[in-house]
């Protein structure tokens, strides 16, 4: 088993604020990250994902977007970042979690 860091994502799924405004080598920032998070990660593995996870402002744009890390391999442990403002509660973002995910 590995433990992996990545943080800083800001998905922005349900949200129109695409990530190529803070210049070219942004455009297709996912899939450069679901690419590596491939070759990288096993399903035994552990990534630690520390927080901006989503530009949403709401709890459903949020979960779109940590929804679409659940493809990806290894069991994910999320925190709260200061961009992370869809977080309503521990509790209910434990109960929505996907399987393999974990909040903090």
């Amino acid at each position: 088993m590995k433990v992996f860091a990545i943080s800083d994502l800001h998905l922005s799924g349900l949200k129109e604020k695409p990530m190529n405004v803070f210049g070219e080598g942004w455009e297709g920032h996912f899939e450069k990250i679901k690419a590596d998070w491939a070759q990288k990660v096993s399903a035994e593995d552990i990534v630690l994902i520390g927080g901006d996870t989503s530009w949403g402002m709401k709890p459903e744009e949020g979960m779109y977007d940590v929804r679409s890390l659940a493809p990806l391999k290894g069991q994910k442990v999320l925190i709260r970042g200061n961009h992370d403002d869809w977080w309503n509660g521990i509790t209910r973002l434990r109960a929505a979690a996907p399987e393999g995910f974990y909040f903090l």
